[in-house]
């Protein structure tokens, strides 16, 4: 189940009016699956596979059209991922299925935080990593013993990670692959809902990125990687063997990373070199008034401080996309429109806007449901961080909604597109050139 989901009609229509905010949202709407992809190349070869995508929002003749073509190859078991914003499609598409007599297994994060709930709509259900038992999965599935739970006795050693099956894609060009180089994060954010639930925070051996890059510029020389990483820079790896297996693939990349990398010589020297584009770094929150201070928690820094990083990336060639969360108990409309000002003179190459998103399974739910904020009326479809599910601290729903759309216009108009786009030729021509106009 892939793409972005809005459930609030005036957000969803002012997000097709946005050209800047739509070109974001179908780039990553275009990622294929890695997880269920890289499961099939766990698989033996004695099993075949086809693999399917919908990004159809809550359309019930399309999930039924899917149902079809998956029961028409006559499937022993069907593998269903979904994010927490999709997972009521997913049960629906489960429920399809099964009715056809296909049995289902389904995992992600949203099933590893809901297992008891997943468990009354498919057949089996993998809590956590499913490196460590897929195959065993398989095998019952094969012998017609399906457990109704699985989970992973231990970590999964990504050094071992298999070749994700790119070909189940067919002969479609895709405009950008994903590759995962490190999984989870060590800051483990109460607003994050990946940083933990998979296990604890690890990085891919070098050797093991080289191999996937030949994998996928074997199928497509010169592709567009964008990095299924939380924190790509977080951890204790010597950034010189990842930046210098980039290197070496020809690749043009993207990654999430922390804004402290701009402090760190020895990842900005090689990072545009690597062919490293952009990196989306979460600020998340400006407190752009009195206190002047950026980040929630360990990530909590002076303002300045945050500022002189970001600059740095730039100037060493990478353009930086400021990543902002609204709508934490500190954020009142005031604050909002304070950070939407200081956006339209901000020195970044863009920015992307999200409102803080209670997920299952993250401290910050826990906090909000024990505080009776989680809003009755708003489900699983509202955690698309982009709709209020929650109650605000300091300010009503609707103003927190007005606010959040207030600054999304504003940021995302197309003069201030225009000023980005400017700052983007910019920094890419220190690196490129000046006849280099985008990438």
């Amino acid at each position: 189940m892939a793409g972005f989901r809005i459930r609030e009609p005036e957000m969803l229509a002012l997000g097709m009016r946005l050209p800047s905010l739509a070109q974001r949202a179908a780039a990553v709407g275009a990622l294929p699956s890695l997880g269920l992809l890289t499961l099939a190349g766990l698989a033996p070869a004695h099993w075949e596979m086809t693999w399917h995508e919908s990004t159809s929002q809550r359309d019930p003749e399309s999930l039924a059209a899917l149902a079809e073509r998956i029961a028409a190859t006559r499937p022993d078991l069907a593998a269903i991922s979904a994010l927490t914003a999709s997972i009521d499609d997913a049960y629906a598409l489960a429920g399809l299925l099964r009715r056809r007599g296909v049995r289902v297994v389904m995992g992600g994060l949203h099933v590893t935080s809901c297992p008891d709930e997943a468990s009354q709509q498919c057949d089996a259900v993998v809590v956590g990593e499913a490196e460590g038992v897929w195959e065993r999965v398989l095998e019952d599935a094969a012998g017609g013993r399906l457990a109704t739970r699985y989970r992973a006795e231990k970590p999964f050693d990504l050094g071992q990670a298999p070749l994700p099956r790119w070909d189940l894609l067919g002969g479609r060009a895709r405009p950008r692959y994903t590759l995962q180089t490190s999984r989870g994060c060590p800051f483990a954010c109460d607003f994050c809902g990946a940083s933990r639930l998979l296990g604890p925070f690890r990085e891919k051996p070098a050797e093991r990125i080289a191999a996937e890059l030949k994998h996928i510029t074997s199928r497509q020389p010169r592709a567009c990687i964008e990095l299924a990483d939380d924190n790509t820079f977080a951890g204790r790896r010597d950034p010189g063997l990842l930046l210098a297996a980039m290197a070496r693939s020809g690749v043009r990349w993207f990654t999430e990373c922390d804004w402290r990398i701009g402090e760190r010589p020895d990842v900005l020297s090689a990072l545009a070199a690597s062919g490293c584009v952009q990196v989306l770094v979460g600020v998340e929150t400006m407190e752009v008034g009195a206190e002047s201070y950026s980040g929630f928690g360990a990530k909590r820094a002076p303002l300045a401080r945050v500022e002189r990083a970001l600059e740095n990336i730039q100037k060493a060639g990478v353009a930086v996309i400021g990543c902002f969360v609204v709508g934490g108990d500190h954020d009142d409309e005031e604050s909002i429109m304070r950070l939407g000002q200081w956006l339209l003179e901000a020195p970044l190459a863009d920015v992307q806007i999200t409102v803080q998103t209670p997920f299952p399974g993250t401290p910050l739910r826990e906090r909000l449901a024990r505080e009776g904020r989680l809003l009755p009326d708003r489900g699983w479809e509202s955690c698309t961080l982009f709709d209020v599910a929650y109650q605000p601290a300091r300010m009503t729903v609707q103003s927190l909604e007005r606010a959040f759309r207030y600054l999304v216009a504003l940021v995302h108009a197309p003069r201030a597109g225009a000023r980005r786009a400017a700052i983007r030729k910019q920094v890419w021509a220190q690196r490129y050139g000046a006849k280099q106009e985008s990438a």
